[in-house]
């Protein structure tokens, strides 16, 4: 097997067997050139891509090389994507696209026959791809983290920021056997309200033929006045969630926490993308600490906010890796998880 690897934080192929391709890539001009230094043919080949700031760029190089390493008679190129951009417009909203899609077509495309990934934002994003994608999960290292790293976590309640999280929160509450709590209100923004509507008018016409039929009239939403279902008074607050880029719903739900009682706050995600001013509004905050896995780059946040900290799931990557290569069973790294993890 030879190795391509690009722009990985953490050491994932420390004490591999595998070796390395060399390879030349060249940005001149803001365009990307690759060219393979030495032959691939008939060969697996594993591209590890971690996606920093400068999203468009890394997809670009990810795509050019595929298809150099296709042009190559690489037998199978097989991504290794951590973190997969694009993956919140998996939905129609307005007259939009579903861009996930769009990226999945272009990276079969280019030659891909296998993707590694972690916590997709949605579970179907798989059938936008004709390949295998393994969808690892984040979930058991961050449970650990909980167990080993929170005192008296026994006291504390799994609480989700919105009721379209509460499946994965409640999954977490079961396997720490504790209580769960649900925001709902105002405050929150839903991604479902904007995901299948048209909502500008039709254009007017003047004609007196047929009007149309006549559809009934739908009533606006108008969401309640926030509230907290669940009792989180003298209790630790622990927030779920897949993704953590703009805080302000984090910031805002602290907030309304710490004033039904509860007296410390944890922010759990496995994407840190933590994008504009992210750092800052948590250091200013209610809440205590934000734990990420290491799937994209923060050392720079890092430095701006001590309140965040970095779990490793290098692990897990390194072991899909290794499963592959040798052809064995996906299925211990999938090992009491469910759906909802």
């Amino acid at each position: 097997v030879a190795l391509l690897r690009l722009f990985l934080p953490s050491p994932v192929l420390e004490g591999s067997k595998a070796g390395f391709c060399s390879l030349w890539l060249n940005q001149c001009y803001l365009k990307t050139r690759v060219d393979v230094k030495e032959s691939v043919r008939g060969q697996t080949i594993f591209i590890i891509q971690t996606i920093p700031r400068d999203v468009n760029t890394a997809i670009m190089e990810l795509l050019v090389m595929a298809y150099a390493l296709k042009t190559s008679c690489a037998k199978n190129i097989i991504g290794v994507i951590p973190y997969f951009p694009y993956s919140k417009q998996c939905k129609m909203r307005k007259r939009g696209s579903i861009v996930c899609k769009l990226l999945a077509s272009m990276l079969a495309k280019a030659g891909l026959t296998h993707i590694i990934t972690m916590d997709l934002h949605q579970k179907e994003i798989q059938g936008f791809f004709s390949f295998p994608v393994d969808n690892l999960r984040a979930s058991p290292f961050l449970i650990q983290y909980i167990q080993e790293e929170i005192p008296l976590y026994r006291n504390a309640i799994i609480v989700a920021k919105s009721p379209a999280a509460a499946k994965r929160a409640q999954s977490y509450a079961e396997r720490l056997r504790l209580g769960l709590a649900v925001i709902h209100g105002e405050a929150q923004c839903s991604e479902s309200d904007m995901a299948d509507g048209r909502h500008s008018p039709p254009c007017v016409r003047n004609t007196t033929g047929h009007t149309g039929l006549e559809l009934p009239l739908m009533m606006a939403k108008e969401k309640p006045p926030i509230t907290v279902v669940g009792d989180v008074g003298e209790r630790i607050a622990i927030i779920v969630d897949d993704i953590i880029d703009d805080v302000g719903d984090f910031v805002a739900a602290a907030e309304i926490l710490k004033e039904r009682g509860a007296y410390k706050i944890y922010i759990m995600a496995t994407h840190g993308l933590l994008s504009a001013d992210a750092p800052r509004l948590i250091e200013e905050s209610a809440i205590d600490e934000v734990v990420v896995t290491n799937t994209v780059p923060h050392e720079v946040q890092k430095l701006q906010c001590p309140k965040i900290k970095t779990v490793d799931v290098s692990m897990i990557l390194a072991e899909a890796i290794r499963r592959i290569h040798n052809g064995e069973s996906m299925a211990y790294l999938f090992r009491n998880i469910t759906v909802d993890d």
